[in-house]
């Protein structure tokens, strides 16, 4: 496999070349058109954090990047939140305990990532009932990919099953920004995670550990869409849930607009990721103010 394709090139290739474009155009708005936005994309690098214990957690690196030349569409090919559950086998077996026993004796090194084959994004989670794509290859890191991390041995060729799609979605520009804090909860057995709804720029993705008091949560119940929405908070990465805090709030559960709704209380614990400047247009690597803040 391409040492490029693990080593996070094609995300940083894409956002240099996008400048590039915008620099051109005298602005960030993209004249580039050449399919139609309806066409499924090309297979491309979509780099993915991988967290939790008790299932194997993976979370979509994304970016905004730019606009087509309606402003009508993103043409970033990493425009798109998706969370899923997995596995990971090698040559037929199951190799997840040398992720989590991995983890075990490096308890500091808060951030796994992994960096697949090249594959079409869209087809892990449409459509919904029967995703075009159920597995891929992936090289599994220590550390962030793309920030000096190193390859876990064992799990250099692993083949990634997708056991369930927890969320995903296209950004799209003509959404209107949520204004209040919104977040999607999941998990199995006693874990728990907050991932940020993601839906347009400027914005911030965010992945942390919690306790939901007020309620109980099988894992039969965590298999449907449930939304935490935290009516007191601007949706804006300077109130995010922080480590530690414990914050009221309402947990909407199904997809449909009546889906009902409970009041619960969030124990936030640790924090998994947080990034902001990628997700905003045009998009940075280097660390924003709020980043760095911690």
């Amino acid at each position: 496999m391409d040492d490029q394709l693990h080593c996070g090139v094609g995300r940083r290739q894409f956002l240099k070349e996008a400048s590039l474009t915008a620099v051109a155009a005298g602005g960030f708005v993209l004249g580039r058109d050449a399919r139609a936005q309806s066409a499924e994309d090309a297979p491309n690098t979509h780099n993915m954090l991988v967290f939790g214990q008790q299932a194997i957690f993976l979370s979509h690196l994304p970016m905004f990047a730019g606009f087509d030349a309606t402003k009508t569409n993103f043409t970033s090919p990493h425009r798109y939140q998706v969370i899923l559950e997995a596995t990971f086998t090698k040559d037929g077996k199951d190799v997840g305990d040398v992720y989590a026993k991995d983890r075990q004796a490096d308890a500091m090194t808060r951030i796994y990532t992994l960096s697949p084959e090249r594959l079409v994004l869209s087809r892990l989670f449409t459509p919904a009932e029967a995703p075009k794509l159920a597995a891929f290859t992936a090289k599994v890191f220590r550390g962030h990919l793309e920030q000096g991390g190193h390859p876990v041995p064992g799990l250099e060729q692993a083949l990634v099953k997708v056991t369930r799609i927890v969320h995903g979605r296209k950004f799209d520009p003509v959404t209107k920004r949520l204004e209040t804090l919104e977040y999607v909860l999941f998990g199995k057995g006693s874990e728990r995670f907050l991932a940020h709804a993601i839906f347009t720029p400027p914005d911030f993705d965010h992945v942390l550990s919690v306790s939901v008091q007020g309620v109980e949560l099988t894992d039969k119940d965590l298999n449907q869409p449930m939304r935490i929405v935290v009516a007191d908070r601007k949706n804006v990465a300077p109130e995010r849930l922080r480590e530690a805090q414990q914050v009221e709030a309402m947990l909407h559960v199904g997809s449909s607009p009546g889906a009902a709704s409970t009041k619960v209380r969030l124990v936030l614990g640790s924090e998994v990721y947080f990034e902001e400047g990628e997700l905003l247009v045009p998009p940075t690597f280097d660390p924003t103010a709020e980043e760095q803040k911690g």
